[in-house]
Formats: C-alpha cells, structure tokens, sequence
C-alpha cells in the first residue's frame, strides 16, 4: 500500500501529470521504506515511553508509523479529550515536554519508525478560561501571544454557535464543535501561525500529520496552511462521512489520505453476523478509494461510542476483523494501542501515560494491542504481501472466507462457531511455513502451527472464531509441525468451560504455550457463547504437548477475574480430536 505524501513542491520531471490541491500544491504517492506502512495509533502514551517500544519492539517488528496524541500545550485535566484543547504551540503536554518530544521522534527514527502528530488546526479550547498544562493562561477567544477574539468565527447561526445542522455547509465549518473555539482559518493571519506551529514539529523530524476535525475545515483552508509546509510529509484527514451533509470526504482528497469510517462501519456490521463473503472487492463501495484511504478497526473515538468493534467485543471479533485489516489490500491500516478502562469514555491514561508492555502483551493498566501475537504476526504478513493482489478468494459460507495475497502470503478467517476444516487452493510455492496467528516463525522453526503446501494446496483446520495466516517471509517446522488438519503433529482440542456471566462479561482460555497466549490476559482466547451457558472454542496443539492452562472472565471494565487455583493440566494424544469439559471454579 502507498501512503499519501503532501509536497508543496513540483517535481521537476512529470510535474503536468501530478494531481494538484485548489492552491496550485502538488500531491504524490511514495512507498515508505521497505513498505513498512502499517500505523500504530499510540493513544496518549507519554514520549519517553512511545521512544522506548519504539526501540523494544515496534522498530523490530516492522511496522511503519507510530502516530502520538497531539504534543501542544492542553488544558488541564486527567480526561484524554483534553489533550485535544490546544491553548498554545509551546511542546508541553501530559505527554512530555519539548526535548522528550525531539527525543523520541529521534529514537524512532533510529529504529526505522516514522512519526506522525495528531494536530488539532479546527480549534483551540472549549472552557471559559483556564491555565494550561505549561502554564499558559487563557480565555475562550484569548490567548495571549497567539490569537484574540477577531482570529475566531463567531457563525451566529445557532444558539452558542454550537453546530447543529450538518446539512449547513457553513454551519458546520465556521460555527462551534461542541463550544470548541472554531479558528478562522479562511484568514492569512490564522494560517501562517499554524503553518508555523507544523513547520516547528517538521524541523523536530515530524514525518506526518493527522488532522483532527479536518470536516470543519474548508479543504481549500488546509491545502492552503499545508501548501506553507515543509515537505513532504503523509498526511491523514479525521472526515467522517454523513449520508445527505453537506461536507463530503471527497472533497479532501487532494490535501492527503482520508480516514474512511464507512470501512469501520462495515467491519463491526460483518464480524457482528452481518457476514464476511461481501468483503472481496472495497473498491466498489462508493467509499474514498483504497490509495487513499487510512483505515482501521477501532480509534481513540470509536471504541468509546459503540461506533465500531473494540477490545472488548464478544466472539473474538475485534481481533479476526483485525486480522481482516491487515491482509486486505484495501487502505493503510492504523492499528490502535490504547488501555483498559475505556469504558468509562472520559478516563485518560493509566500509569502516568507511561505505556507499558510485557512480551505479547500490556502491563499496568494499558492493553497494547500492537504486541498481540497474531496482529504483529499480520504486520509482518503485510510487510511481505505488498500491494500484490487478491487471489484464490472462497467463501463456503457467509461468516468464513479465504484468500491470497498473490504468491506471497494466504489467510483463512473462520467467524463461525465451529471449526473449519477444508483443503485450500494456494499460489504460494511448495514449502512448510509457520501460521503467523498461533505463533512466530524464528531460525526455521514456528512456535505455533506449522503448515505445509505442496501442489497448489494446503489442509487445515481454522479454529473458531479465529484464523490461519502464512506467508514467504515465515517459513519452517517445530513445535506445531503437521499439515494444520488435526492429525500428522496437531489435536484439534474442543475446549468447554460451563460457566455464568453477566451481560457484557466473556470468558477465555489462557495458558503456558503459544497456543494458549503463554498466559497472557492480553493474548487469551476467547471462547464462543453460542451454547451459553457451555463456552466453547476449538484450538489446534500440537501432539504429545503437555501443558497447563486457565479460564479468564474478563470484565465490562477491562478487569480480569482468574478461576481458582491450580492450573488445569493437559496432555495431547497423537492425532485427532479432544474434547475437555469444565466447570469454572
């Protein structure tokens, strides 16, 4: 996948051919390097720690962007919302300050991760008068240094100057997103000072923006404050579509990639039963067309409003549409690393800010989602596949599907209750490659399912409510060596728990192998509750293992509640299938 990059600048050579902003600037399309595109959203991770999972992990597992909260001074408060009431420029943020900032755009860096900002150019802050986290006093309409009452619109259009009417073009660029002081960014005075405000984060290594609210921007105001802009840089426009408003997300496309919500949409109504058959060809849709479109599963905004699928979604569904994300060549996927808690949609960071991970998972309150096996696993999967085509895509039914990514890599996703077992047609060459969901592939050896290809073909059985992922770049044999069908090195295992939860509650399987998360809460398994109160999933392991494991309720807030001690043990026979039955304790 491409990423958008914005340069105010004509190349000299095929300059004509170049798609062109409303103010003469020029648009391109470059692959970051090494076609690492994938974007990590690090909501509200303070900057030192964002530089050190830079180092840790996220430069070594080869994803492309980190994208941070926005690093201008805010208004005070423990909220996350109020790092997005800017009330100056000066880089001193819950976040970290100036230096921490330049530190950790440098660090980055040097792991081969670019930055992009999360810029708030729509308005500045929504109370009365304040002192900001820096110290900055202000008004509503004053902030001394920067911008007074005439630098803002007052539309006058509804009572407060609060938007109302999205049908009102005018209405919903120049009055007020919920008392949020709306900047008059038709004016020169307006733009040159946020032009200077990016330019600033640019000399700082900055390499992108995402910009905030772009819909109550007119697209001609951002081409113009973007076009003063040192360049180039990946630009990535929060518009969300409204079916009959008068402000479009087309309208954007000349300015950088848009954020295609319509895509998020889709994917809870097909991973929450609509099904998944339909989801082959996206370009069709009517929606901003794949090359420039920045998607993702869930965001900062959307795993609080119920807008889309989220940690906390029942039947595994957040992490097979995940998984989805990743392997369709539609958009440049974001992935976000939040925390637990957000039920409560105003909480704000836990630990300080300081995001903390521990192996495939989070510690200290944060979720980390970027670590979970099977997306780091899909990372390198996208990383590998490219922008080659889809290929080899079956539906047997509406809740599985399987496809190619030319002959690079293949996944199979399985939304039903019941495992799926089939023989799938492949162009991938002959070989033994390690299933990218169940574990990682290292020196020629998988610590998950091993799966070989051989004419054209593979057999395998794709757990429920799960997936299989292979690839070229993840090639080998070990622990979970076998065809992936249940028998030659694997037991399919039909685990049962009977166990009573209250709405909203679900339960897991953890345990000591790959397999099982090695006892992660993060990289649990979640089981079905089709059969309620019987919880069931059906997990591939290989033969001979001897292992112990746990059921998990993981609560409406986050919180994990453990069954009693001891561990259960188990042993695997040497084929087939094993069904283990259980009561919570």
């Amino acid at each position: 996948m491409l990423l958008a990059w914005y340069s105010p600048a004509l190349f000299a050579v095929g300059a004509l051919a170049a798609p062109r902003s409303s103010s003469g600037t020029m648009v391109t399309s470059r692959a970051p390097s090494g076609n690492r595109s994938v974007i990590i959203q690090m909501f509200e991770w303070t900057w030192d720690s964002v530089a050190a999972e830079c180092t840790d992990f996220v430069g070594p597992a080869g994803y492309g962007f980190v994208q941070v909260s926005p690093p201008a001074e805010h208004i005070q408060g423990s909220q996350w919302w109020t790092d997005y009431q800017p009330v100056s420029y000066t880089l001193n943020s819950k976040r970290g300050n100036r230096s921490q900032f330049a530190n950790m755009v440098s660090t980055c860096h040097s792991a081969g991760v670019k930055v992009i900002a999360d810029t708030v150019f729509n308005h500045m802050a929504g109370v009365e008068s304040g002192t900001g986290v820096g110290g900055s006093s202000f008004t509503h309409y004053n902030y001394p240094g920067i911008y007074q009452t005439q630098d803002f619109h007052h539309c006058g259009l509804e009572p407060g100057d609060d938007i109302v009417n999205y049908s009102n073009r005018l209405e919903v660029q120049t009055c007020e997103l919920v008392n949020l002081a709306d900047l008059a960014t038709d004016t020169e005075y307006v733009r040159g000072r946020l032009a200077t405000y990016a330019n600033d984060l640019r000399s700082l290594g900055v390499d992108g923006f995402r910009l905030d609210a772009a819909k109550h921007i007119a697209s001609g105001d951002l081409a113009n404050i973007l076009a003063r802009v040192s360049g180039p840089f990946y630009v990535t426009q929060e518009v969300i579509f409204g079916a009959g408003e008068a402000v479009q997300p087309s309208e954007y496309i000349a300015n950088g990639d848009i954020q295609e919500f319509r895509y998020t949409s889709e994917l809870k109504n097909a991973f929450s039963g609509g099904g998944l058959s339909n989801l082959q060809d996206l370009e069709s849709r009517g929606w901003v067309a794949g090359s420039q479109a920045n998607v993702f599963v869930t965001n900062h905004d959307t795993e609080r409003n119920g807008a889309s699928l989220n940690a906390n979604s029942p039947s595994n569904t957040y992490v097979t549409a995940t998984i989805f994300s990743l392997a369709h060549p539609y958009g440049t996927p974001t992935i976000l690393s939040s925390y637990f808690g957000f039920a409560n949609t105003d909480a704000g960071a836990p630990n300080g800010g300081a995001g903390t991970c521990s192996g495939t998972g989070g510690a200290n309150g944060w979720l980390c989602q970027h670590r979970w096996t099977a997306f780091s696993g899909m990372v390198a999967f996208r990383n590998t596949v490219g922008s080659a085509g889809i290929t080899n895509w079956v539906s047997p039914q509406s809740q599985q599907i399987a496809f190619g990514r030319g002959s690079t890599g293949f996944v199979a996703i399985n939304n039903a209750d019941s495992s799926w077992t089939t023989t799938f047609a492949t162009s991938l060459p002959a070989g033994a490659y390690c299933d990218v969901i169940s574990g990682s592939a290292n020196a020629g050896k998988c610590s998950g399912l091993s799966i070989t290809v051989a004419g054209g073909s593979f057999s395998a059985t794709v757990p429920a409510r799960s997936a299989i992922a292979i690839h070229t770049g993840a090639t080998g044999t070990g622990s979970g060596s076998g065809n992936g069908n249940g028998g030659s090195g694997t037991v399919a295992v039909i685990f049962e728990e009977t166990a009573t939860t209250a709405l909203g509650e679900n339960i897991y399987l953890v345990g000591s192998i790959p397999q099982l998360g090695a006892w992660a809460p993060e990289s649990a398994i979640l089981l079905s509750a089709a059969t309620y109160p019987v919880w069931r999933v059906t997990v591939n392991i290989p033969a001979g293992t001897t292992f112990t494991y746990k059921f998990i309720r993981k609560e409406t807030d986050g919180s994990v509640v453990w069954e009693s001690d001891p561990n259960r043990e188990l042993t695997m026979g040497s084929s087939g299938t094993q069904t283990v039955s259980n009561s919570w304790k």
